[in-house]
């Protein structure tokens, strides 16, 4: 009974020390391996592990716009510079205003969240969603979303300047040429 404790981690270490002997792990040493650059990198593109700089064809990457070039962004943000914004992000295409109060509603509270589904100027690129947030004394506080006309006036408001930024800046490129009209 004595012996049955140390003659078990005996043959435990004489069955590791058999594994380890038995060559089944065998190490790669990377320096023997040939590899081709050129490879690996097509292939780690190819699988989206990686990327090019200054590469002639488009076919692996995206089409980026800056906000600037944007008119209905662009015409989102000049209407909404009244009202602080607390979430603002262009690749997400979304603008959330922060809670405004009109100074004539006491304890009413107002949030404008705009939504982008396009960059052109269209009815349907873009959806307003506009929340109403009343408080009672208690500062017990009820949050909707409003169901009036504000936000169709908001997206009307939106696609009028957006349009007025697309027409101004198209004007201004030196291939515009004035439409003819009639039979001249």
């Amino acid at each position: 009974m004595i012996f049955k404790k140390p003659l078990k981690n005996a043959i435990l270490l004489l069955i590791l020390i058999f594994i380890s002997g038995c060559n089944i792990y065998k190490p790669v040493d990377s320096r023997k391996v040939p590899v081709n650059v050129n490879d690996r990198a097509e292939k780690n593109i190819q699988e989206g592990r990686g990327f090019r700089l200054f590469d002639d064809d488009k076919k692996n990457g995206g089409v980026f716009e800056f906000a600037s070039s944007n008119p209905m962004w662009r015409a989102s943000i000049k209407l909404l510079e009244f009202t602080p914004l607390s979430n603002v992000d262009y690749s997400g295409g979304i603008i959330i205003t922060d809670w405004f109060s009109d100074e004539k509603k006491e304890n009413v509270y107002t949030k404008i969240t705009v939504r982008f589904f396009s960059n052109e100027v269209r009815a349907d690129g873009v959806n307003i969603i506009v929340y109403k947030k009343v408080c009672d004394e208690l500062n017990k506080c009820k949050t909707s979303k409003m169901a009036s006309s504000l936000a169709d006036e908001i997206k009307l408001a939106i696609l009028k300047e957006a349009a007025l930024i697309e027409n101004n800046e198209l004007t201004k490129r030196p291939d515009y040429k004035l439409p003819k009209f009639g039979n001249k």
